[in-house]
Protein backbone atom coordinates (compact mmCIF):
# COMPACT_ATOMS: atom_id res chain seq x y z
CA UNK A 1 0.00 0.00 0.00
CA UNK A 2 1.15 3.46 -1.09
CA UNK A 3 1.91 5.93 1.87
CA UNK A 4 -0.50 8.43 1.05
CA UNK A 5 -2.85 5.31 1.64
CA UNK A 6 -1.97 4.81 4.86
CA UNK A 7 -3.26 5.58 7.79
CA UNK A 8 -1.26 8.53 9.26
CA UNK A 9 -1.08 7.94 13.54
CA UNK A 10 -1.20 11.01 15.68
CA UNK A 11 -0.11 10.32 19.25
CA UNK A 12 -0.67 13.68 20.27
CA UNK A 13 -4.03 14.81 19.02
CA UNK A 14 -3.89 16.47 15.83
CA UNK A 15 0.55 16.78 15.77
CA UNK A 16 1.99 14.29 13.64
CA UNK A 17 5.12 12.65 14.47
CA UNK A 18 8.33 14.40 12.86
CA UNK A 19 11.62 16.13 13.43
CA UNK A 20 12.48 20.19 13.68
CA UNK A 21 12.55 22.00 11.42
CA UNK A 22 12.56 19.44 8.63
CA UNK A 23 9.28 20.82 6.23
CA UNK A 24 10.84 19.04 3.40
CA UNK A 25 12.19 15.39 3.40
CA UNK A 26 13.02 12.23 2.02
CA UNK A 27 11.70 10.77 4.96
CA UNK A 28 8.17 10.86 6.25
CA UNK A 29 8.15 10.89 9.54
CA UNK A 30 4.55 10.04 10.27
CA UNK A 31 5.14 6.68 9.33
CA UNK A 32 7.34 4.20 11.64
CA UNK A 33 9.81 3.05 8.93
CA UNK A 34 11.42 6.66 8.81
CA UNK A 35 11.97 6.00 12.63
CA UNK A 36 14.85 2.69 12.13
CA UNK A 37 17.78 3.32 13.67
CA UNK A 38 19.92 4.07 10.64
CA UNK A 39 17.80 6.37 9.25
CA UNK A 40 17.08 7.94 12.95
CA UNK A 41 20.91 8.16 13.51
CA UNK A 42 21.21 10.69 10.40
CA UNK A 43 17.63 12.64 10.55
CA UNK A 44 17.77 13.58 14.22
CA UNK A 45 21.35 15.07 13.62
CA UNK A 46 20.23 17.19 10.91
CA UNK A 47 17.21 18.31 13.25
CA UNK A 48 19.63 18.96 15.82
CA UNK A 49 21.40 21.25 13.67
CA UNK A 50 18.64 23.17 12.75
CA UNK A 51 17.12 23.48 16.86
CA UNK A 52 20.67 24.96 17.92
CA UNK A 53 20.56 27.00 14.64
CA UNK A 54 16.69 28.51 16.04
CA UNK A 55 18.85 28.83 19.25
CA UNK A 56 21.40 30.89 17.68
CA UNK A 57 24.04 27.91 18.85
CA UNK A 58 26.51 27.34 16.13
CA UNK A 59 28.76 23.95 15.93
CA UNK A 60 31.85 23.60 16.68
CA UNK A 61 34.48 23.68 13.68
CA UNK A 62 36.92 21.30 13.56
CA UNK A 63 39.41 22.83 10.42
CA UNK A 64 43.21 23.28 9.80
CA UNK A 65 44.90 26.42 9.20
CA UNK A 66 48.00 26.97 6.80
CA UNK A 67 50.52 24.72 9.04
CA UNK A 68 48.31 22.06 8.84
CA UNK A 69 47.26 22.40 12.93
CA UNK A 70 44.11 21.35 13.66
CA UNK A 71 41.77 24.42 15.14
CA UNK A 72 37.91 25.28 16.43
CA UNK A 73 35.88 27.61 14.62
CA UNK A 74 32.49 28.16 15.27
CA UNK A 75 30.15 27.15 11.36
CA UNK A 76 26.46 28.48 11.80
CA UNK A 77 23.92 25.95 10.29
CA UNK A 78 23.10 27.92 6.71
CA UNK A 79 26.92 27.64 5.76
CA UNK A 80 27.26 23.84 7.07
CA UNK A 81 24.55 22.91 5.39
CA UNK A 82 24.24 25.02 2.19
CA UNK A 83 20.80 26.50 2.56
CA UNK A 84 19.16 28.05 5.72
CA UNK A 85 17.74 24.69 7.32
CA UNK A 86 14.74 26.30 8.62
CA UNK A 87 13.30 27.86 5.47
CA UNK A 88 11.11 26.81 2.69
CA UNK A 89 14.50 26.73 0.41
CA UNK A 90 15.64 23.49 2.19
CA UNK A 91 15.05 19.30 1.26
CA UNK A 92 16.69 17.19 3.58
CA UNK A 93 17.51 14.26 0.62
CA UNK A 94 18.78 11.15 3.03
CA UNK A 95 20.93 8.61 1.64
CA UNK A 96 21.32 10.33 -1.84
CA UNK A 97 23.83 10.67 -4.27
CA UNK A 98 26.05 14.11 -4.79
CA UNK A 99 25.76 15.05 -7.75
CA UNK A 100 28.46 17.30 -7.74
CA UNK A 101 31.08 15.10 -6.87
CA UNK A 102 30.02 12.24 -9.36
CA UNK A 103 32.13 13.69 -12.16
CA UNK A 104 35.12 13.25 -10.73
CA UNK A 105 34.45 9.15 -10.60
CA UNK A 106 33.88 6.01 -11.75
CA UNK A 107 32.72 3.16 -9.79
CA UNK A 108 30.41 -0.09 -9.93
CA UNK A 109 28.05 2.10 -8.31
CA UNK A 110 27.40 5.53 -7.10
CA UNK A 111 28.58 6.21 -3.51
CA UNK A 112 25.43 7.57 -1.26
CA UNK A 113 25.88 10.24 1.06
CA UNK A 114 24.53 10.29 4.51
CA UNK A 115 22.85 13.74 4.16
CA UNK A 116 22.28 16.04 0.51
CA UNK A 117 21.17 19.22 1.44
CA UNK A 118 18.94 20.60 -1.85
CA UNK A 119 18.06 24.08 -2.39
CA UNK A 120 14.12 23.84 -3.57
CA UNK A 121 14.41 27.34 -5.76
CA UNK A 122 17.30 26.53 -7.97
CA UNK A 123 16.73 22.59 -7.31
CA UNK A 124 20.56 22.30 -6.81
CA UNK A 125 22.43 19.54 -4.55
CA UNK A 126 24.21 22.39 -2.42
CA UNK A 127 26.12 20.21 0.84
CA UNK A 128 26.55 16.51 1.09
CA UNK A 129 27.15 15.44 4.55
CA UNK A 130 28.46 11.85 6.44
CA UNK A 131 26.65 12.17 9.44
CA UNK A 132 28.49 10.43 12.97
CA UNK A 133 25.56 10.05 15.86
CA UNK A 134 28.40 9.30 18.64
CA UNK A 135 28.76 8.63 22.09
CA UNK A 136 30.48 10.69 24.90
CA UNK A 137 32.30 8.95 26.73
CA UNK A 138 33.50 5.75 24.68
CA UNK A 139 35.72 2.75 26.46
CA UNK A 140 38.47 4.01 26.35
CA UNK A 141 37.70 6.95 28.45
CA UNK A 142 34.79 6.14 30.05
CA UNK A 143 36.81 6.44 33.56
CA UNK A 144 38.65 9.57 33.07
CA UNK A 145 37.84 13.09 34.06
CA UNK A 146 34.48 14.98 31.73
CA UNK A 147 37.28 17.10 29.87
CA UNK A 148 39.32 13.97 28.57
CA UNK A 149 36.52 12.13 27.25
CA UNK A 150 36.12 11.43 23.78
CA UNK A 151 33.96 9.26 21.05
CA UNK A 152 35.27 6.81 18.67
CA UNK A 153 35.15 7.41 15.30
CA UNK A 154 34.66 4.88 12.66
CA UNK A 155 35.37 6.08 8.63
CA UNK A 156 33.60 4.64 6.37
CA UNK A 157 35.46 3.53 3.07
CA UNK A 158 32.92 6.27 0.79
CA UNK A 159 34.21 9.30 3.41
CA UNK A 160 37.33 9.00 2.02
CA UNK A 161 35.86 8.86 -1.80
CA UNK A 162 34.05 11.89 -0.66
CA UNK A 163 37.18 13.81 0.96
CA UNK A 164 39.48 12.94 -2.42
CA UNK A 165 36.10 14.40 -4.36
CA UNK A 166 35.88 17.74 -2.49
CA UNK A 167 39.87 18.52 -2.83
CA UNK A 168 39.27 17.25 -6.82
CA UNK A 169 36.43 20.39 -6.97
CA UNK A 170 39.25 22.87 -5.87
CA UNK A 171 41.77 21.99 -8.81
CA UNK A 172 39.00 21.68 -11.62
CA UNK A 173 40.62 23.24 -14.12
CA UNK A 174 43.91 22.76 -16.22
CA UNK A 175 45.92 24.82 -14.27
CA UNK A 176 44.38 23.35 -10.95
CA UNK A 177 45.34 19.61 -12.34
CA UNK A 178 48.70 20.86 -13.23
CA UNK A 179 49.25 22.41 -9.74
CA UNK A 180 47.90 19.51 -7.53
CA UNK A 181 50.54 17.51 -10.04
CA UNK A 182 52.84 19.10 -8.54
CA UNK A 183 51.89 18.78 -5.70
CA UNK A 184 51.60 15.09 -5.69
CA UNK A 185 55.28 15.33 -7.08
CA UNK A 186 56.29 12.44 -9.12
CA UNK A 187 55.42 9.42 -6.88
CA UNK A 188 52.43 8.18 -8.29
CA UNK A 189 54.31 7.27 -11.64
CA UNK A 190 57.42 5.46 -9.35
CA UNK A 191 55.18 3.01 -8.06
CA UNK A 192 54.63 0.34 -10.80
CA UNK A 193 52.27 -2.00 -8.52
CA UNK A 194 50.07 -0.41 -6.17
CA UNK A 195 48.66 -3.32 -4.80
CA UNK A 196 52.17 -4.86 -3.52
CA UNK A 197 53.08 -4.02 -0.48
CA UNK A 198 56.28 -4.20 -0.57
CA UNK A 199 56.76 -1.86 -3.90
CA UNK A 200 54.44 0.79 -1.82
CA UNK A 201 55.81 0.81 1.96
CA UNK A 202 59.19 2.55 1.09
CA UNK A 203 57.20 5.64 -0.53
CA UNK A 204 55.16 6.15 2.20
CA UNK A 205 56.37 8.78 3.98
CA UNK A 206 56.87 10.49 0.39
CA UNK A 207 53.13 9.88 0.00
CA UNK A 208 52.05 10.99 3.11
CA UNK A 209 54.34 14.63 2.55
CA UNK A 210 52.95 15.28 -0.46
CA UNK A 211 49.22 14.65 1.02
CA UNK A 212 50.12 17.45 4.08
CA UNK A 213 51.66 19.65 0.95
CA UNK A 214 48.03 19.08 -0.53
CA UNK A 215 46.05 20.12 2.68
CA UNK A 216 48.32 23.39 3.09
CA UNK A 217 47.49 24.14 -0.25
CA UNK A 218 44.06 23.96 0.06
CA UNK A 219 43.65 25.46 3.64
CA UNK A 220 41.21 28.07 2.24
CA UNK A 221 38.96 26.47 0.37
CA UNK A 222 38.29 23.34 3.19
CA UNK A 223 35.02 22.32 3.15
CA UNK A 224 32.51 20.79 5.82
CA UNK A 225 32.60 16.54 5.27
CA UNK A 226 31.51 15.02 8.27
CA UNK A 227 28.92 16.37 11.18
CA UNK A 228 29.70 14.70 14.46
CA UNK A 229 26.49 14.87 16.80
CA UNK A 230 27.22 13.54 20.29
CA UNK A 231 25.28 12.42 23.18
CA UNK A 232 27.15 12.81 26.64
CA UNK A 233 26.19 9.70 29.46
CA UNK A 234 26.31 9.90 33.00
CA UNK A 235 29.49 8.05 34.85
CA UNK A 236 27.70 4.93 34.74
CA UNK A 237 26.68 5.12 31.12
CA UNK A 238 23.43 4.40 32.40
CA UNK A 239 21.50 7.92 31.93
CA UNK A 240 22.15 11.04 29.93
CA UNK A 241 24.04 14.03 31.20
CA UNK A 242 21.54 16.72 31.71
CA UNK A 243 23.38 18.94 29.24
CA UNK A 244 23.97 15.99 27.03
CA UNK A 245 23.87 17.16 23.33
CA UNK A 246 26.11 19.17 20.82
CA UNK A 247 27.70 18.96 17.35
CA UNK A 248 31.32 19.20 16.10
CA UNK A 249 31.66 19.48 12.58
CA UNK A 250 34.90 18.03 11.01
CA UNK A 251 36.30 19.87 7.49
CA UNK A 252 37.46 17.50 4.85
CA UNK A 253 41.48 18.89 5.90
CA UNK A 254 40.72 17.64 9.26
CA UNK A 255 40.06 13.91 8.54
CA UNK A 256 43.01 14.06 7.32
CA UNK A 257 45.04 15.01 10.30
CA UNK A 258 42.13 12.75 12.32
CA UNK A 259 43.99 10.04 10.18
CA UNK A 260 46.77 10.61 10.35
CA UNK A 261 47.17 10.56 14.57
CA UNK A 262 46.83 6.80 14.49
CA UNK A 263 50.58 4.89 14.62
CA UNK A 264 51.76 4.10 11.65
CA UNK A 265 53.20 0.00 11.13
CA UNK A 266 56.08 -0.57 10.17
CA UNK A 267 57.39 -2.69 7.15
CA UNK A 268 53.66 -3.03 6.86
CA UNK A 269 50.64 -0.56 5.76
CA UNK A 270 48.19 0.22 8.44
CA UNK A 271 44.08 1.13 8.29
CA UNK A 272 45.48 4.90 8.49
CA UNK A 273 48.30 4.31 6.16
CA UNK A 274 45.95 2.80 3.61
CA UNK A 275 43.69 5.16 3.62
CA UNK A 276 46.48 8.13 3.02
CA UNK A 277 47.44 5.84 0.05
CA UNK A 278 44.26 5.81 -1.20
CA UNK A 279 43.47 9.26 -1.08
CA UNK A 280 46.99 10.20 -3.14
CA UNK A 281 46.45 7.19 -5.65
CA UNK A 282 42.93 9.15 -6.01
CA UNK A 283 44.10 12.54 -6.50
CA UNK A 284 46.98 11.35 -8.59
CA UNK A 285 44.52 9.73 -11.08
CA UNK A 286 42.52 12.92 -11.39
CA UNK A 287 45.39 14.66 -12.48
CA UNK A 288 46.19 11.93 -14.74
CA UNK A 289 42.83 10.96 -16.40
CA UNK A 290 40.29 13.79 -14.96
CA UNK A 291 38.61 10.72 -12.92
CA UNK A 292 39.13 8.21 -11.02
CA UNK A 293 37.95 4.42 -10.85
CA UNK A 294 37.20 4.32 -6.92
CA UNK A 295 35.66 0.73 -6.72
CA UNK A 296 39.38 -0.20 -8.24
CA UNK A 297 41.37 1.62 -6.12
CA UNK A 298 39.66 0.50 -2.82
CA UNK A 299 39.54 -2.85 -4.42
CA UNK A 300 43.13 -3.55 -5.61
CA UNK A 301 44.70 -1.54 -2.47
CA UNK A 302 43.14 -3.58 0.33
CA UNK A 303 46.55 -4.57 1.27
CA UNK A 304 44.85 -7.67 3.24
CA UNK A 305 42.31 -5.86 5.20
CA UNK A 306 38.58 -5.58 4.65
CA UNK A 307 37.40 -2.18 2.99
CA UNK A 308 33.98 -1.59 4.37
CA UNK A 309 35.67 0.64 6.64
CA UNK A 310 38.86 2.76 5.97
CA UNK A 311 39.92 3.36 9.63
CA UNK A 312 38.59 4.21 13.13
CA UNK A 313 39.83 6.14 16.13
CA UNK A 314 38.78 6.19 19.60
CA UNK A 315 38.32 8.68 22.06
CA UNK A 316 41.61 9.22 23.56
CA UNK A 317 42.68 9.96 19.83
CA UNK A 318 39.81 12.23 19.18
CA UNK A 319 39.82 13.85 22.25
CA UNK A 320 42.79 16.48 21.57
CA UNK A 321 41.03 17.24 18.24
CA UNK A 322 37.75 17.80 20.02
CA UNK A 323 38.48 19.05 23.29
CA UNK A 324 36.79 22.43 24.04
CA UNK A 325 34.46 23.82 26.68
CA UNK A 326 31.24 22.65 24.20
CA UNK A 327 32.63 18.75 24.60
CA UNK A 328 33.11 18.94 28.65
CA UNK A 329 29.36 20.73 28.82
CA UNK A 330 27.63 20.49 25.65
CA UNK A 331 25.23 23.40 25.36
CA UNK A 332 22.00 21.70 24.35
CA UNK A 333 19.77 19.94 27.38
CA UNK A 334 18.08 16.53 27.48
CA UNK A 335 15.17 18.29 28.17
CA UNK A 336 15.33 20.19 24.58
CA UNK A 337 14.86 16.81 23.13
CA UNK A 338 10.98 16.90 23.38
CA UNK A 339 11.60 20.29 20.74
CA UNK A 340 12.90 18.38 18.43
CA UNK A 341 11.40 15.01 18.14
CA UNK A 342 7.54 15.99 18.08
CA UNK A 343 4.20 14.74 18.05
CA UNK A 344 5.54 11.80 20.23
CA UNK A 345 7.76 10.55 17.45
CA UNK A 346 10.00 8.53 19.94
CA UNK A 347 7.01 6.27 19.99
CA UNK A 348 8.14 5.05 16.84
CA UNK A 349 11.56 3.95 17.83
CA UNK A 350 12.79 0.44 18.11
CA UNK A 351 15.97 0.20 20.24
CA UNK A 352 17.82 -2.83 18.43
CA UNK A 353 19.20 -4.11 21.69
CA UNK A 354 16.64 -3.34 23.89
CA UNK A 355 17.35 -6.12 26.71
CA UNK A 356 20.64 -5.23 27.47
CA UNK A 357 19.86 -1.99 27.69
CA UNK A 358 16.89 -2.55 30.05
CA UNK A 359 19.39 -4.10 32.07
CA UNK A 360 22.29 -1.28 31.91
CA UNK A 361 20.09 1.23 32.87
CA UNK A 362 18.83 -0.74 35.72
CA UNK A 363 21.46 -1.78 38.08
CA UNK A 364 19.52 -2.61 41.47
CA UNK A 365 18.94 -5.85 39.43
CA UNK A 366 22.72 -6.65 40.04
CA UNK A 367 22.46 -5.86 44.00
CA UNK A 368 23.36 -9.12 45.65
Amino acid sequence: MAKKDKEVVYFIEGVAPGLFGQKFSSRDYRFEEAWGKNQFNSSFPASLVAYMDSKNVKPVFICTNKDNEVVHKYIDATTLLGVDPLSDEAYYDFEAGFYPFEQYYTAAKKEKIDLVMINRTSEKAVRGLEVKLTTLPDNTTKDCPDEDYGSEIVVRSPTILFLACSICSCYDSPKGKQKLHELLNTIGSEIKNWSEIRQVVPHYDAIKRAIEAVSKDAVNKQVPLIMQPIWKTDKQLTDLEENCLDVFVWSNLSVIQMCLREANAVDDISRNQRTIIWLYKMLWDFTQFGKFNYTDIVNDLAYNYKTDKAFAISGKLTNPLMRCDELTKPRISKYDIKNIILGDGQKFLRPERRFDAYLVSHPELFVK
